[in-house]
């Protein structure tokens, strides 16, 4: 198998193929528009890089994923989840991050790439509470650039046709999935109970 391992010859390959439009949507801070698409998503998928490698963790949140401050600065509260801090634990060693936001129904994804610090600030926290809780951190963001990015892969996947999506009863459920890697797990009690474990701790 042929591999490429210069930045010439991705070029030589990809020569010509960069339009102006490519160019001209990359900003270093929020415009009145990309402020609109990204108020719009309840989604995010946030990625670090740390000294163990790479992360790429989900991120959701009713009513917009992340708070915007200013054209330059986000908020990113960290939520209940599986407590391995992946995320976190790379920021606070390497603050570099990249998100990229979705908005159901829209074909049009938004990147920010930046850095970012992660705060336990008492009234930052106490400013995103949800039912009485409150995240335990929340992620400061700085941009550095953001830009909206080419539909065409979210076109082809139809991600969002209704006829396409698959049944999840044809798929392997988390118990199973986790029988699987542990070997003597019990399974169909943690898929049983997961549904109301979550409710209980979606805060």
């Amino acid at each position: 198998m042929k591999i490429i391992r210069t930045v010439e010859e991705l070029s030589a390959i990809y020569a010509g193929g960069l339009t102006q439009a490519s160019v001209a949507k990359v900003t270093k801070q929020l415009t009145p528009l990309y402020r609109n698409m990204i108020e719009a998503s309840p989604f995010v998928a946030l990625a670090t890089v740390g000294p163990e490698g790479l992360d790429c963790s989900p991120r959701g949140d009713i009513g917009g994923v992340v708070r915007i401050v200013d054209e330059k600065t986000l908020h990113l509260p960290d939520w209940r989840g599986n407590n391995r801090v992946d995320s976190l634990s790379n920021i606070v060693r390497d603050p570099r991050l990249a998100l990229m936001f979705l908005v159901p129904g829209s074909n049009t994804t938004m990147r920010v790439n930046g850095r970012g610090v992660v705060s336990n600030d008492e009234a930052l926290l106490e400013s995103f509470e949800m039912d009485g809780k409150h995240p335990r951190t929340v992620i400061v963001i700085t941009i550095d650039e953001v830009y909206f990015q080419c539909a065409r892969a979210l076109i082809r996947s139809e991600l969002w046709n209704a006829e396409n999506f698959v049944d999840p009863k044809s798929l392997p459920t988390p118990g199973l999935m986790l029988k699987a890697a542990e070997g003597d797990f019990d399974h169909e009690t943690y898929d049983r109970e997961w549904a109301a474990r979550a409710a209980k701790t979606m805060w």
